[in-house]
């Protein structure tokens, strides 16, 4: 056994791998490398960008009589620090495709730390808006979080991952509304001036954003193999032209449809961790540490929420496929809309504190549900495709703010109830999705033969096939089978073993 290990030379993991050398477990609990270890620091980092960025909200009735913020001021500014995100989303994806997540990321995050350190002498509206619209760039690592998991974890568990990476970060949007009043009232008792102390409290989440970015650094891996630029170096990985991984992201209208209903589930969740303190506190007249709690149970439903949406998709799917997962996403995600508008509805402290819990669940559980497909909507644009998703859940945040958050047009309580039905309109188009080796949610696979290899080999030209730049897109084909379901999988698999063999 040991002569023919040395002779294909095999890398050794701790945890068991396909052909790509992506885990096909997930242990929660381990911090092995390359792959468990890439998951803790993508999720950490990611946790410390929610964190800065939805830092000011909680502390909002203090900053507003410091800064003399109007309602249209506060408005703005919420929408800014998640309009910052829209475009560097996307260019986040090509540079995770180009030069790898590890490297995007933690340069991301080191450009938008200064932001949360100038948020301390922020003195006018302007420059508020201006502080919290550079730091909401920082909630592009999503991007890079999931580039990162997709890039460490098989078919089987990779809704798992990013579920459960995207869901501990994003638990940075409520740890941040029980972390910033704390943090704030522990200055104040040292004996800060309150207009003084939040100004003080900023520096707590800018220093955790920065040192998260050199963990990422010093710590992290691109690949299960190594670091892009060492694999390009060795000849072990081609470098893509830019040109070539935009045209196939741009040009797959799946990705174009996540990207609008990913706007109304993680959208509809940043739009709610900037107006819902300050909604509990003026509409119920409660403390600011009481409304931070409630505020922070919406964030905090992440630690289980998104990671069951992940873990949810990759179990429809061992029975049902890549149509299984589709329809657990627009069923979860439309139940997300009708308890939005239920929240709108209701008027007791009580019972909206109960359906806003509930309506957490299923709008984050559909967060994860969306990334347990994006997966498999490219293999040569997966950053992009993951970049045009993530980018388009701050342009429904941005909308939604706009339309229904900003100035007094609507009360926010009215304002939550036609979000609600944005929700349930913008899930539809799931329908639309569809996939010739795999079907979509009221059609089955292609009458044609349409086999994995045939979608994924298309991205590459045959003179790039030529020079073996496919191969990376063929072991990729071959571990995607099992999305066709055991139905569809058992009826296919006499078809698929002879020719298999090419691979």
């Amino acid at each position: 056994m040991e002569v023919e290990g040395q002779a294909t030379q095999p890398p050794k993991f701790a945890l068991p791998v396909d052909s790509e050398n992506k885990a096909t477990v997930f242990r929660l609990f381990s911090v092995a490398a390359p792959h468990m270890r890439a998951f803790h620091l993508s999720w950490v980092s990611f946790f410390a960008c929610f964190v800065s960025t939805f830092a000011a909200p909680p502390l909002l009735p203090i900053i507003r009589d410091n800064l003399n913020l109007t309602a249209s001021d506060i408005g703005n500014a919420g929408i800014a620090s998640v309009s910052g995100a829209v475009f560097a989303r996307v260019a986040m994806g090509t540079a995770c495709d180009l030069f790898g997540p590890r490297l995007a990321s933690a340069s991301l995050i080191l450009l938008t730390a200064p932001a949360v350190y100038f948020t301390s002498i922020a003195s006018s509206s302007t420059s508020f808006l201006l502080v919290r619209f550079f730091t909401g760039f920082s909630l592009s690592t999503f991007v890079s979080t999931q580039f990162w998991m997709s890039s460490m974890f098989s078919a089987p568990v990779v809704g798992t991952a990013n579920g459960v990476a995207g869901g501990w970060g994003n638990l940075g949007g409520g740890a941040t509304q029980l972390i910033m009043p704390l943090v704030f009232a522990l200055i104040l008792n040292i004996g800060a001036v309150k207009f003084t102390a939040w100004r003080i409290a900023f520096f707590i989440p800018a220093l955790f954003q920065t040192l998260s970015a050199f963990a990422v650094l010093i710590f992290g891996k691109d690949l299960p193999d190594g670091n892009f630029r060492r694999l390009q170096k060795a000849g072990d990985k081609t470098k893509d032209k830019v040109s070539n991984v935009f045209f196939h992201g741009i040009t797959n209208y799946r990705g174009w449809i996540l990207a609008l209903t990913y706007g109304y589930c993680f959208g509809v969740e940043l739009t709610i961790d900037n107006i819902v303190a300050e909604y509990f506190y003026d509409r119920f007249d409660l403390k600011l540490h009481t409304a931070g709690m409630i505020a922070a149970s919406f964030g905090l439903a992440n630690i289980v929420s998104r990671p069951a949406g992940g873990v949810l998709s990759d179990v429809v799917a061992k029975r049902f496929g890549m149509r299984g997962r589709l329809w657990a996403l627009w069923i979860v995600q439309t139940l997300g809309g009708v308890f939005c508008i239920i929240l709108g509805r209701v008027g007791s402290l009580g019972a909206s504190i109960v359906v806003m819990i509930v309506f957490s669940i299923f709008v984050q559980a559909a967060c994860g549900l969306t990334f347990g497909v994006v997966p498999f909507v490219s293999r040569r644009s997966l950053g992009l495709i993951s970049g045009m998703t993530g980018g388009g859940g701050n342009v429904g945040a941005v909308l939604t703010q706009l339309i229904f958050f900003k100035g007094s047009k609507y009360s926010k309580e009215t304002g939550i109830m036609y979000m609600g039905v944005m929700i349930i309109c913008c899930t539809l188009p799931i329908c639309l999705i569809y996939f010739p080796q795999w079907g979509g949610m009221f059609c089955g696979p292609s009458s044609k033969i349409a086999t994995e290899e045939d979608y994924y080999l298309s991205e590459w030209t045959s003179e790039e096939k030529e020079k073996g730049l496919h191969l990376a897109s063929l072991k990729f084909a071959d571990n995607s089978r099992r999305e066709r379901g055991r139905k569809e999988d058992s009826e296919t698999k006499p078809v698929d073993e002879t020719p298999s063999t090419h691979v």
